[in-house]
């Protein structure tokens, strides 16, 4: 019999999870594109502290991630860029958030790589910086490459368009963007979908993650769905 990996919504699965406070979670989007917002929601009403996050970004002062930092729940971010959040530029710069900045594409591959059980990579993105500092370094054809070390999370949560109730996951567009990777590199992933679907719903081929790496499955609600930078073209006249 298949198992049917659906919870009622994100704050069960969070507890159904395991999750406690200081654990590491990576959570999918980019800028406000395809984050987990019923989870984030249901994250800061349980209200575990002291959590490490690995996001792409922050997200802004009062939506996605923004709304953690607010409670003071983070203790650290994993992130590539943190422009938008007022609230987190503060709480870095007076010491009670710390973070690891790692360039966008590291970041991908960092990902990947947990994901996949490569226990590193070389890559020549940091080389001569401060990125460099403390790292493994050799030549390779000439050129300078350093040694990134795999990123893993103890949870994943994701945020999908369609889902079945097995797990498997398709993504819309650019809200894709870090989720199936995230998906693949922690112990227990959860995803929350705008579709839930029965097995067999969904076409095999256009499958991004597989449901082997869900461990549950919800489908979320009230989605607002931002633009982080709202730029329009002017009007005539």
């Amino acid at each position: 019999m298949p198992i049917d990996k659906v919870v009622s919504d994100a704050r069960e699965a969070i507890q159904k999870a395991g999750l406690r406070d200081g654990s590491t979670i990576m959570m999918g989007g980019f800028g406000l594109c395809g984050i987990p917002e019923n989870l984030i929601l249901a994250l800061r009403e349980l209200g575990y502290k002291n959590l490490t996050v690995i996001s792409n970004n922050a997200g802004v002062d009062d939506f996605g991630l923004g709304l953690l930092l607010q409670t003071r729940q983070v203790k650290k971010m994993v992130s590539t860029y943190v422009g938008e959040n007022a609230i987190f530029e503060r709480q870095f710069l007076d010491g009670v958030l710390e973070l690891e900045f790692v360039p966008q594409g590291t970041f991908s591959e960092r990902i990947r790589a947990g994901g996949a059980g490569i226990g590193g990579y070389y890559t020549p993105t940091g080389a001569g910086t401060v990125i460099a500092e403390g790292k493994e370094s050799r030549m390779i054809d000439g050129k300078e490459y350093i040694l990134e070390k795999p990123l893993k999370a103890e949870f994943a949560f994701v945020k999908a368009y369609q889902g079945d109730k097995l797990g498997n996951l398709v993504y819309r567009m650019s809200a894709r963007n870090f989720n199936p990777m995230m998906a693949t590199a922690a112990k227990s992933t959860i995803a929350e979908v705008e579709h839930l679907l029965e097995p067999g719903e969904l076409e095999p081929d256009c499958i991004h993650t597989p449901g082997i790496y869900v461990k549950y499955i919800f489908r979320g609600s009230n989605y607002e769905k931002r633009i982080e930078q709202r730029t329009t073209r002017p009007k005539n006249g």
